[in-house]
């Protein structure tokens, strides 16, 4: 199942979150789990929520039904260069 997700992410993520320099990558799946890290112009971003929200979650959960919820672990305030700042 990582493989997958991790693959799913690079293919239907992370080209789109690439536009605005930031990478999207699986971390772990545990228990129905998929913990995810965002960098780049991810990390930090203002936007990364809505990202979280309506692009990564809903691809994965559309894609794989099994998986429960996906997680963010990001220290999203310690962001180095965000495309988006607040």
């Amino acid at each position: 199942m990582r493989r997958r997700l991790q693959k799913l992410l690079d293919e239907k993520v992370n080209p789109m979150v690439a536009q605005h320099g930031g990478q999207i990558d699986l971390v772990d799946y545990v228990n129905r789990t998929a913990y995810i890290r965002m960098s780049g112009g991810c990390q930090g971003c203002s936007s990364s929520k809505a990202t979280l929200s309506q692009g990564v979650e809903k691809a994965i959960l559309e894609a794989y039904p099994r998986v429960a919820q996906v997680v963010d672990i990001t220290d999203h305030d310690n962001g180095v260069n965000p495309y988006y700042t607040s």
